[in-house]
């Protein structure tokens, strides 16, 4: 049996589909009723068969919580780690140590109890180094700690250390860094909201450099490599490096929309996440941008998908393309015409 951590988030509703289409038995952990109703979303964008939904096995669960995970192990031989807490907000830090740390370590010791076969995490190129020549940067470039890192960053390099810690207590593991995640489904959270704020009019743009790679070239490395003999390595998923104000005009394009025309500059964002963090200290709201959001939109980081290519002779998705496969189903959820 497959089990899925973080099944009803971004990328675990996407892979949850393509392993519906197998002939394995799966089990998903989630956490409320409700969030069900995104992953059905999800899967109504690829097919109308309501069969490879039913054909998964709901457990409630949170992994942050020994006793009611040990059950979901019963019969597993394959996990799929999904679940993240992803915020680039300082207030958040110590709840992204609970789960994405604290979580993982609970995950990583339940696999060891149950000797499951294969573990794969889903982690991220926050981990990844930049490369101090200015090329790409590979698996080989290692996160460096002295660095003024975000929580997110930190917390997911922690993750992968217990995951790490598993390959050395038995347990066959592949971890996969994807770029900037672009997908359907979850309109109002992470890449999400680059689809919605563009159709609304977003004007704004900054030119910071980054890699992307749709859901779908995700969850298939993944599950390629979850059949495979690889083990015990880390793979960089990226299509295509790519600055926002590139994504943001294939976006407006695909939409039929005008492209945002009012470039953002550095010290502009600089001034702007130190008003937007006061005005969350005085309203008690969500920042609207903060410190690590802000210079991430500036950044430039470029990154190699060779090792998986070569591995698996995989071939991306050109990042063009899977923009305008989200754009017709932002159109379609929304009813647009």
């Amino acid at each position: 049996m497959i089990l899925v951590t973080g099944g009803t988030g971004l990328v675990g509703s996407h892979l949850l589909y393509h392993l519906s289409l197998q002939n394995d038995t799966i089990r998903a952990v989630y956490r409320t009723e409700s969030s069900l109703v995104k992953v059905k979303n999800v899967f109504s964008f690829y097919t109308d068969d309501k069969n490879l939904f039913n054909k998964i096995e709901w457990f409630l669960a949170d992994i942050t919580d020994v006793p009611s995970m040990i059950p979901a192990f019963f019969d597993v031989t394959h996990v799929y780690h999904c679940a993240a807490f992803i915020s680039f907000n300082p207030k958040d830090y110590r709840e992204m140590r609970k789960i994405n740390i604290h979580g993982t370590a609970i995950i990583v010791n339940l696999c060891i109890d149950a000797k499951i076969d294969k573990l794969c995490y889903v982690s991220s190129i926050a981990t990844v180094g930049n490369s101090l020549k200015g090329d790409l940067s590979t698996e080989e470039h290692e996160w460096n700690k002295e660095l003024n890192n975000s929580g997110y960053s930190i917390t997911k390099f922690g993750a992968e250390m217990e995951v790490w810690r598993a390959s050395q207590e038995g347990v066959d593991v592949v971890i996969v860094s994807p770029g900037v995640i672009l997908g359907s489904g979850f309109w109002t959270a992470g890449s999400g909201k680059l689809f919605s704020q563009v159709y609304n009019g977003f004007q704004f743009y900054t030119e910071g450099i980054t890699g992307f790679v749709s859901v779908q070239d995700v969850v298939k490395p993944m599950i390629l490599l979850m059949n495979s003999d690889v083990k015990n390595e880390r793979f960089i998923l990226v299509s295509q490096n790519k600055s926002f104000k590139e994504i943001f005009f294939l976006i407006a394009d695909a939409f039929g929309k005008k492209r945002p025309s009012k470039k953002i500059k550095s010290w502009q964002t600089n001034i702007f996440w130190r008003v937007a963090w006061l005005l969350s200290k005085i309203t008690g709201k969500e920042p609207l941008l903060s410190k690590y959001s802000a210079r991430s939109a500036h950044a430039v980081s470029k990154y190699s998908s060779e090792k998986i290519e070569k591995i698996l002779n995989f071939k991306f998705e050109k990042t063009e393309k899977s923009v305008e496969e989200i754009c017709k189903n932002y159109i379609k959820e929304h009813s647009l015409p």
